[in-house]
């Protein structure tokens, strides 16, 4: 149950202190006269509240400002190397770990092959020893990271960190985050892998100030997630934004999810390579029947290279992509479409179609003014997503609770 905790003098403390502290994370370089014109605060209490956030270390002073007339200002930015994060993105292959500081920076990245494993508690084992790894190459005291970030697909519930159903491991209600938070004696925070790429567009990227915005995620599967009001839209269990099993064909081939015809089974990267296999054992000319193995990439080369079969495979994935998309948009309604991940490598020959067909399905006008922004996403920008997790954990409001 969530409560709203009564109002007494530690809660307003608390809340002037996470006001003022986001407030220089959003704005900063920032006065203390600045922070009092926006917070609605008086001079003595913000200068009381920078005062305790640069002794703990979590601000700094880095020098004067301009000056409209008098003194000029001291600015105030976040100390980013007050502490560390971890952030992990999982998948089915391979486990990627980035140490950064405060601002998402980049300390320390690896990856480290899974070799088939699907076991639950060998997963664990792999995650733990990659985390500690990454610590130790950076060179970081481990006193100083704060917590771990771990960004996997599927149904997340984050605020009990449970992984509610994973469709590449086959987990069901698996208790991954206080499991991994105990042995590494520090919070561990589970998210699905396409709202911590969201939550870094919020803190960092295209969706900054952003009010109304989705990503969607293109690669092994397809997902979206949500922001409305500015807030992040999870759903119940943490569900919302399963894009990708939008069911669009009836009896359409097979999904990973057990479901058929959905958009991830018609659009997907497997999807391409499947359906480019299927047309090679008929017989179809396409120069992909002398490519082994076939891959994503190699129908993106075969289209660079004039094959036909390979454009028509990229433009109507493009065009289911696009479909799906504008469902969300006469939907949401959203300002901003950002699309990532690995499947961003095919290029114009996906995102030309899908372009115009979102265009000839949104609703008269919604699209007009949408921003569509395509977006490659390496590794490290999953990682980095992660270790946001983190950070939006620390810069939370003190406002609910959960009891």
């Amino acid at each position: 149950m969530v409560r709203l905790r009564k109002g007494n003098r530690d809660l307003i403390r608390e809340m002037n202190r996470n006001l003022v502290l986001n407030l220089i994370k959003s704005r900063g370089p920032i006065s203390r006269t600045e922070i009092a014109r926006l917070s609605g605060l008086s001079q003595a209490a913000v200068s009381s509240i920078v005062g305790s956030l640069i002794e703990q270390g979590l601000v700094h002073e880095m020098g004067a400002g301009e000056s409209t007339g008098g003194r000029k200002p001291l600015l105030l930015r976040i100390n980013d190397q007050a502490g560390f994060i971890v952030g992990v993105k999982l998948t089915e292959q391979a486990i990627t770990s980035a140490l950064t500081d405060l601002d998402a920076n980049v300390v320390c990245l690896q990856t480290v092959p899974l070799q088939g494993q699907r076991d639950l508690q060998a997963v664990q084992d792999a995650i733990v020893a990659a985390v500690e790894t990454t610590i130790a190459r950076s060179g970081v005291d481990p006193a100083r990271v704060l917590g771990v970030g771990l960004g996997m697909a599927g149904v997340v519930d984050g605020e009990v960190g449970v992984c509610r159903y994973s469709p590449f491991f086959g987990w069901r209600d698996a208790p991954i985050a206080p499991s991994i938070a105990q042995r590494l004696g520090i919070p561990v925070y589970l998210e699905n892998d396409v709202n911590t790429l969201t939550i870094a567009e919020q803190w960092f990227g295209y969706g900054h100030d952003v009010d109304h915005f989705v990503v969607i995620t293109v690669g092994r599967g397809i997902g979206a997630r949500i922001v409305v009001n500015g807030q992040f839209y999870r759903g119940t269990i943490g569900g919302a934004g399963e894009l990708g099993h939008i069911p669009l064909v009836e009896n359409g081939p097979p999904c990973d999810c057990g479901k058929q015809g959905c958009l991830e089974a018609l659009a997907s990267d497997p999807a391409i390579v499947r359906q480019a296999r299927t047309a090679i054992a008929r017989g179809e000319p396409t120069m992909l029947a002398d490519m082994e193995p076939v891959t994503l990439d190699a129908v993106v080369a075969a289209a660079e290279a004039g094959d036909e079969l390979a454009r028509r495979l990229l433009a109507a994935s493009g065009r289911w992509l696009g479909i799906g998309i504008a469902i969300l948009v006469n939907i949401l309604n959203p300002q901003l479409v950002i699309v990532s991940g690995e499947g961003v490598r095919a290029g114009e020959w996906r995102f030309g179609p899908m372009r115009e067909a979102i265009q000839a399905h949104a609703f008269n006008g919604l699209a007009d003014d949408l921003n569509i922004i395509i977006e490659p996403a390496g590794d490290e920008t999953w990682a980095r997503g992660a270790a946001c997790v983190v950070l939006g954990e620390l810069f939370k409001p003190p406002v609910y609770k959960i009891t």
